[in-house]
């Protein structure tokens, strides 16, 4: 038998997988190719045997994952579209488990014979070292939480300066401006710090922050405290700002010094959990939400009507997925990005809250919105790479640049929802004051 290309060998995978016309490129390490036939522009260049193997060990999402974070697989062009390709052509292969991957004979038959006619049968290479450490304890207990936070939010400051831009706001912004008469308009060119000011304005407004001032708000999960010093700036709020992450709430202290609202903001290194007896007239929950878990879910928004006034607001900002999803150890995001992070699916969210006694009046998606925020982190990441390096590391900026591109890919696609669901403590007498219709917030 003669010399066998890498491409020859991995051929029928590739075929099993995307189809018999590929849409993405493959470069192999020994220089063959096999060509793309559609009209992304992207590559997936494989430099190694290790490549396979991580994918033999762990098919689906994992093995990839771990396959691009040790450099054994890279991506030449846009990075969300390769990632798109690959989620249309093989949307259960990329899926969040790999026994899915291994159901299908024909799959695992094409992966074993291209790993033995390459020689990439052997052990189990090591995961690259950006995995987060398994949690330990009770899940979504206040000190497992608090690692699992720990974990994401304490990578550094100044890397997510770089990644997010001068708004240090790590959740969907809205790409709508406000025209004269008040009322909001689609505008995906918006630069991303306006973006995110219209996103805090448009939770202000909801939350009915502008229909007097010094009504005191509880933002839950608060981060570098843009939305507090929004709130406390703009609408003259009175604001306490809650985070289990120290690396956030330093920051967000002396960014709410700068802005000059110190004496309207107070932020606190605490849990939601450990608010007891004290009394608001609105709750802000933008992306927090994603970590407290459906079996929480309840006891949370409890927690959060029993902090509010009657006729309080509570807008919850969160990303969902239809019949809800746990980012467990199957999955690439879970094991490296957000452990213990949960989606729940939008309906049942309303149904939480009316449980705990909310009166939900309004749903809006936002999906689109959080499709252009994360190509602009991505591309934000991609422009000062050398320096995102030396901020945290490759494997480290590789996490972030795969997680981001995959989150955008499935917001475009809809895999994945981005929901604000408003809902209002009616008072003893069933009342819920809170206009009747959108146009008081735009």
């Amino acid at each position: 038998m003669g010399y066998v290309t890498a491409a020859e060998a991995c051929r029928p995978l590739v075929r099993a997988l995307l189809g018999p016309r590929p849409g993405i490129g493959f470069e192999f390490w020994d220089g063959s190719r096999i060509e793309g036939q559609g009209d992304h522009p992207g590559t997936l260049r494989v430099n190694s045997k290790d490549a396979l193997r991580h994918m033999l060990w762990a098919p689906g999402e994992l093995g990839f994952g771990r396959a691009y974070v040790s450099g054994t697989i890279d991506v030449e062009g846009d990075i969300v579209e390769t990632v798109r390709a690959l989620r249309s052509t093989a949307p259960e292969q990329m899926g969040l488990d790999p026994r899915s991957v291994l159901r299908s004979g024909e799959l695992l038959w094409r992966a074993v014979d291209s790993a033995r006619r390459v020689g990439a049968f052997g052990r189990r290479p090591p995961p690259p070292p950006e995995e987060a450490p398994r949690p330990h304890g009770r899940l979504h207990t206040r000190g497992r939480d608090a690692a699992a936070i720990s974990h994401h939010y304490d990578v550094g400051n100044d890397f997510y300066r770089l990644v997010l831009g001068p708004s240090m706001t790590y959740s969907c912004a809205r790409f709508a401006a406000t025209d004269d008469t008040g009322h909001s308009a689609p505008d995906a060119t918006l630069p991303l710090d306006q973006a995110q000011a219209a996103k805090h304005d448009l939770i202000c407004r909801k939350l009915g922050l502008s229909e007097r001032p010094n009504m005191r708000l509880l933002d839950v999960g608060c981060g570098w405290g843009s939305m507090a010093i929004h709130a406390a700036a703009t609408y003259g709020a009175q604001v306490v700002g809650v985070t289990i992450s120290k690396a956030q709430a330093e920051l967000a202290r002396k960014r709410v010094a700068a802005a000059g609202v110190s004496d309207s903001v107070e932020i606190r290194l605490a849990d939601y959990r450990e608010l007891r007896g004290e009394q608001f007239d609105a709750i802000s929950s933008i992306g927090m939400f994603e970590h407290v878990g459906t079996k929480r879910a309840g006891e949370y928004f409890r927690t959060l009507h029993d902090l509010l006034r009657p006729h309080g607001r509570l807008l919850n900002h969160a990303i969902s997925s239809i019949g809800g999803s746990a980012m467990n150890g199957w999955s690439f995001v879970g094991r490296y990005v957000f452990p213990d992070g949960e989606l729940i699916d939008a309906g049942e969210v309303v149904l939480a809250m009316e449980r705990a006694g909310f009166e939900v009046r309004d749903v809006e998606s936002l999906r689109e919105h959080y499709a252009l925020t994360l190509r602009r982190w991505v591309t934000n990441l991609e422009n000062d790479w050398s320096r995102a390096v030396d901020l945290s590391s490759v494997g480290r900026a590789r996490v972030w640049r795969l997680y981001m591109a995959a989150s955008a890919a499935g917001f475009e696609d809809g895999g994945l929802g981005l929901h604000q669901v408003l809902g209002v403590v009616p008072d003893a007498q069933g009342h819920a004051e809170i206009p009747a219709t959108r146009r008081a917030w735009g």
